[in-house]
């Protein structure tokens, strides 16, 4: 199978593309990114000699370079999205441009050219809920409460839309937070790590008792794919992790027992706009119907991703500094379509 994964050189993309180089060896990939602030192709130099590797720079919402490229694929996973709750209450044009018009972009050419398209979402579609609710499942009713959760809900209703107006065979998966190797330093779990590692505080927003569940990427992903090669036509499957559902406070205990460091390195900040108190996912019917279930535990996860931050601290200050894109630049432009 020949996978257009778009926003490869992001977290979970990368992370993706790794996954499937590993386990479906006869695949290749073709990884599209625009290389926005999110997307470092370090995240990928590890594939670069594959041969069933290749990279393609390039905006989503390039409708003719998506055609062109789409009609090569078999298959599209779609991760490029914006995903910074803050960054989309700043500013939500940027987000309303990807995650719904690039969306647009891919389904058109995805249905033109007769291909598989799955969707990857995010549980933030679905709202809040209170410490009694039960957690989110494929039938909860979506309720947005940002604008970065309003426009991954807006592109789930397009991907069903084109389901059942163009039967284009989709599929989506939404998943609870996710951590782990090339997480981008400015979400909760790499930053707090960093600023821990390097004695600095850490900023708990409000009381710190927003509850979480938080999944390791590789489980993510390994769903992510199940779903592709398994999934129904039109389906729905939600992801999430193993026994970890805490709080933000409870999360920064652990990482501060991981570090070293005491409470003392903890500063409360206010709360911000916005901000769902709690998410929960019941990932049941996704082990009915492909056999999935998360095999890493929190703690088990955040050990490895603090081994992996640890191991790899020119990656963190290269992404930081940004320093990252001008190097790829000079040392790949003749290797990759820059």
């Amino acid at each position: 199978m020949k996978i257009m994964v778009t926003g490869a050189a992001g977290f979970i993309g990368a992370n993706y593309v790794h996954y499937v180089l590993k386990t479906h060896p006869e695949d290749s990939i073709i990884a599209v990114d625009a290389l926005t602030y999110a997307g470092n192709l370090e995240n990928l130099k590890e594939c670069m000699q594959n041969p069933h590797f290749r990279f393609e720079k390039a905006d989503i919402c390039d409708e003719a370079r998506m055609d062109e490229l789409v009609k090569e694929a078999d298959a599209i996973v779609h991760f490029a999205a914006e995903t910074h709750v803050d960054r989309s209450i700043k500013d939500n044009r940027p987000f309303v441009q990807t995650n719904v018009m690039g969306t647009q972009v891919l389904l058109d050419a995805a249905v033109r050219h007769k291909k598989r398209f799955h969707h990857i979402s995010t549980d933030e579609v679905f709202g809040t809920l209170s410490k009694e609710d039960a957690p989110f499942s494929k039938s909860s009713p979506y309720d947005p409460k940002n604008p970065y959760s309003a426009t991954k809900a807006a592109s789930d209703h397009l991907v069903r839309s084109y389901v059942n107006t163009h039967d284009l065979f989709a599929t989506i998966t939404n998943c609870s937070n996710n951590y782990g190797p090339y997480h981008f330093p400015e979400k909760v779990i790499p930053l707090f790590i960093r600023n821990l590692l390097q004695g600095k505080s850490v900023p708990v927003y409000g009381d710190g008792g927003q509850i979480r569940d938080w999944i390791y990427v590789e489980d993510h992903c390994r769903g992510v794919d199940m779903a592709l090669r398994n999934g129904e036509k039109g389906e729905t499957y939600l992801l999430g992790g193993k026994n970890a559902e805490v709080t933000n406070l409870e999360l920064t205990k652990k990482l501060l027992v991981l570090t070293g460091r005491d409470e003392s390195a903890i500063t409360y900040v206010t709360d911000r706009p916005g901000h769902d108190r709690r998410y929960a996912i019941d990932y049941s019917f996704a082990t009915e119907k492909l056999g999935w279930e998360p095999l890493v535990s929190l703690e088990e996860g955040l050990a490895k991703t603090m081994q992996w931050f640890e191991e790899h601290k020119e990656w963190v200050e290269h992404c930081t500094s940004g320093a990252y894109q001008a190097y790829y630049e000079e040392h790949y432009k003749n290797k990759i379509n820059l």
